[in-house]
């Protein structure tokens, strides 16, 4: 009988182990690192994980513009300090945009270099990489890009419903908590004084 229960718990944990093995390989498959950068990298489900752990002391950023917080939505406790502004200048590709001169002294307004954890991200992950490498310059240590962003990738196959729209991955497509509801104590502080 006791061999049985021994059989029966080993192969439990062994079905526990190998599943999450599998999700995070799955997980490590859809998220690429983009470029060589300062910091690290991680999922969105790995930052809601690295949050969960330590609530304290781990904090997601949203270095989007205010625009892109409040209208395409955000997570739940992300904090919006963008990391550049659309500008008034445009030509055929678009709007120009300048990176925020005070990225850093915001960022040191609202978390302690010493003992906080950032995790940055964008629309796709991409300029958040510039992020992270100005958050660690500015003596942010534990600083993250999120893969993915907060809306993903676009897909590239031509033959999907779906390409062309970032849908592939990022934190809405992993179907994690998000709102357009906007709390005073998570927007960027500069405008609300």
């Amino acid at each position: 009988m006791r061999k049985h229960v021994k059989l029966a718990i080993f192969t439990g944990l062994s079905l526990v182990l190998a599943t999450s093995s599998f999700a995070f390989a799955v997980d490590q498959a859809l998220y690429q690192k983009a470029k060589d950068h300062k910091g690290g990298d991680v999922s969105p489900l790995q930052a809601v994980e690295m949050v969960k752990k330590d609530t304290a002391h781990t904090f997601l950023v949203d270095i989007r513009t205010q625009y892109e917080y409040q209208d395409l939505g955000h997570p739940n406790v992300a904090y919006n300090i963008p990391y550049k502004f659309y500008t008034n200048k445009a030509d055929e590709k678009g709007y120009k945009s300048v990176v925020n001169g005070n990225f850093c002294q915001e960022l040191k307004a609202r978390f302690n270099p010493a003992n906080d954890t950032l995790i940055l991200f964008c629309r796709s992950g991409h300029r958040s990489i510039d992020g992270t490498t100005a958050a660690v310059d500015c003596g942010f240590q534990k600083s993250f890009n999120m893969m993915g962003g907060f809306e993903g990738d676009k897909v590239k196959d031509k033959n999907s419903p779906d390409f062309g729209k970032r849908v592939q991955n990022g934190w809405r497509a992993e179907k994690l908590d998000w709102t357009y509801d906007m709390d005073k104590n998570l927007m960027y502080q500069p405008d609300l004084k």
